[in-house]
């Protein structure tokens, strides 16, 4: 389906400033979900009790809090791969070539200071984890050199690391060596100790990178001579065909996921079984269960207009600036929340993941304060971001601005 793109069009244009605004407005609107992730992360009692997954324990309600923020790590990465397309269309491949790889590289040192930090709060870096900025940078590195291929090769490219990777599921390197580390780079959650301290592998570059490249590819579908109906088209046959695929591969349950599903003792369990696919890595059925889905919506919402809209567009637009800023704000409250309620300002600086903490068991809130809490930081934290995103619109004449 992908091989109608390389070819243009010759249907009614429509400008690119419009379509743009669709995949930023779905940007933004990943990120307000991502926000509630971080939140639940932070302030959630159960969250320090058990996995909102794990369906033992959880209950509908908290698993979908935690369920739906699935769809945000793909939806930024295939997203930052179209970025590189358009990027591309203006500049050449030559420039995007190097844009990609400083800025990956840039991406990757952020990851293991300025986001790590703000994660731990740790002076000592006790901790390194490696995770979405980290998977965005890396793949940058290498959309790097992919870009000077054809589209039909990176869109074959892609397909083979999304949907073949889970061959290598069965694939474990014992130890914790060089070759171990290596492996679990490319393919393997995993946790490592290093002299005094700890790597976490939490996003492994061969799913994460197939994602970026058909993302890059994707792009295609937003070249000018590409009209609005055709586009919409393609994306809600797409979108639904993925979300068919989902349902065919994993109800056979031989392939697509290293986490099988099984009946359970209700219907409702039995559901939160089958859509509960793997992340560490990113399964093949994890990508059709959350691109599928975010291709209708960018079908359903390419000219919508409205406040809201307005609004979460320009989230969407400065996503690197929001993430680090949500970050640290989040964290920041963690540590007066913590304190105003009978725990020490040093329980929230941390060694483990903040839910493993075991200083931190009894902390937390409701649920339901979690959702609230969610909604006052989002809208907090908006005004700073719309200035950001004009200040960037008025100054697109200095070049850092587009490494932030």
């Amino acid at each position: 389906m992908l091989a109608a793109t390389l070819q243009r069009d010759p249907l009614a244009q429509q400008s690119a400033t419009v379509r743009i605004e669709s995949i930023d407005l779905l940007r933004g609107i990943v990120m307000i979900i991502m926000a509630l992730d971080h939140v639940r992360d932070y302030f959630h009692a159960d969250a320090y009790i058990f996995d909102p997954l794990r369906l033992a324990d959880t209950t509908a309600p908290i698993f979908f809090t935690r369920w739906i923020t699935h769809f945000c790590a793909p939806v930024f990465v295939f997203l930052a791969g179209t970025s590189a397309f358009f990027v591309g269309q203006k500049k050449g491949l030559r420039q995007l070539s190097i844009f990609l790889l400083t800025r990956g590289i840039w991406l990757v040192f952020l990851e293991i200071s300025v986001v790590g930090f703000g994660w731990f709060f740790n002076i000592e870096f006790s901790v390194i984890v490696l995770q979405v900025i980290w998977a965005l940078g890396i793949g940058m590195i290498i959309l790097a050199a992919l870009v000077h291929l054809p589209i039909a090769i990176n869109f074959a490219l892609g397909i083979l690391l999304v949907a073949g990777h889970n061959l290598l599921d069965g694939i474990h390197v014992e130890g914790t060596g060089a070759a171990t580390i290596g492996w679990a780079m490319l393919h393997e959650f995993a946790a490592f100790p290093l002299n005094d301290r700890v790597l976490l592998v939490g996003y492994p570059i061969i799913p994460w990178t197939g994602i970026m490249v058909l993302g890059y590819c994707f792009g295609t579908w937003y070249q000018p001579g590409v009209s609005a109906l055709v586009r919409r088209k393609r994306l809600l046959m797409t979108g639904t065909i993925m979300l068919l695929s989902f349902i065919v591969v994993r109800y056979v349950n031989v392939y697509g996921d290293p986490r099988p599903w099984s009946e359970k003792s209700s219907s409702v369990f039995t559901f939160l079984s089958f859509i509960n696919v793997n992340k560490y890595p990113p399964s093949l059925l994890y990508v059709l269960i959350t691109l599928g889905p975010s291709m209708i919506v960018l079908a359903l919402t390419e000219n919508i207009r409205g406040t809201i809209q307005t609004y979460t567009t320009a989230l969407g637009r400065v996503p690197l600036f929001f993430y680090v800023i949500h970050l640290y704000a989040i964290h920041l409250v963690a540590v007066i929340a913590a304190m105003l309620t009978g725990f020490d300002a040093s329980d929230m600086v941390l060694n483990t993941w903040v839910t493993d903490a075991p200083q931190l068991k009894g902390y937390g809130f409701s649920l339901g304060a979690v959702y609230v809490i969610w909604i006052a930081f989002v809208l907090l934290l908006l005004p700073v971001c719309l200035w950001y995103d004009r200040y960037k619109r008025t100054n697109r004449d200095k070049w850092w601005l587009s490494y932030l």
